[in-house]
């Protein structure tokens, strides 16, 4: 499970802004699409949101394991989104799903795909604690769990000195650190109002982010054709909108960026 270990020490481990299937699936993609070796044409939300109309990805137990397979060479990455909630995704069992692992598999990583998602399907067969999952309340005790179920399955995955060595140093971080300190991700909320003549007005707290998106002249049409779009080095991720008199729009939006 070399690959989810990864992003729970590397802060791919999200709590999803929303309860919505789709929402989720975007934003953790672009979380994916954010990484600087993957292409910038790479339309991971795409890849997902397609295959998911025709395979539901829910593995029951409160997970879910969505995929986007590319056709370049590369690591096997993941991205993980937890709802304290659950989201209503249609999974086997009918109940609703608390954690998604999404993968980002290459042409050269399918067979270390197929293992891994076999091996994490197998421990939550073996091991997992549904009721120990709806009872977690912040992203600190959804990491150590994930971690804990892996490190209690070394005689399904070999042996556990890595998992280990991560929760220890998750912990430890965790006792000397605030939060956003543990993850390379930076993520602003964002709102765009655009009126009649094509003109936006942006509202954020983040000075690089207004700077870049005051000076963009083609706001306008990004917003109207797309989900999401980057700019610079942010991902924008477009949640909603709603329409107002005089022709205005105003568009609920989050942005991200990893850190420098």
């Amino acid at each position: 499970m070399d690959s989810l270990l990864d992003a729970l020490q590397e802060g791919r481990l999200i709590e999803l802004p929303d309860n919505d299937k789709s929402h989720a699936l975007q934003f953790l993609s672009h979380i994916l699409e954010a990484i600087p070796s993957i292409p910038s044409e790479t339309d991971i939300a795409g890849l997902i949101l397609k295959r998911e109309e025709s395979f539901n990805t829910g593995l029951g137990k409160g997970f879910a394991l969505p995929h986007a397979r590319v056709p370049f060479e590369g690591q096997l990455l993941c991205s993980v989104g937890w709802s304290p909630a659950g989201i209503d995704y249609g999974a086997i069992d009918g109940k609703p799903v608390h954690i998604i692992i999404m993968y980002l598999v290459p042409v050269n990583q399918r067979n270390q795909y197929i293992k891994e998602i076999s091996n994490i399907a197998k421990t939550l067969s073996e091991l997992h604690d549904e009721t120990a999952l709806q009872s977690l309340k912040d992203l600190n005790s959804v990491r150590n769990y994930l971690l804990d179920i892996i490190s209690s399955a070394k005689h399904i995955v070999g042996p556990e000195a890595r998992a280990r060595m991560i929760q220890l140093e998750v912990r430890e971080s965790i006792s000397k650190l605030p939060f956003q300190e543990l993850t390379d991700l930076i993520i602003e909320p964002l709102t765009i109002l655009v009126d009649e003549k094509g003109s936006h007005i942006t509202l954020t707290q983040n000075k690089e982010l207004l700077d870049i998106l005051d000076n963009a002249n083609n706001i306008n049409d990004l917003l109207f054709n797309n989900n999401a779009f980057a700019l610079s080095n942010w991902r924008i991720l477009k949640k909603s909108s709603t329409n107002y008199l005089g022709e205005r729009t105003c568009f609920d939006c989050i942005a991200i960026k990893l850190k420098e």
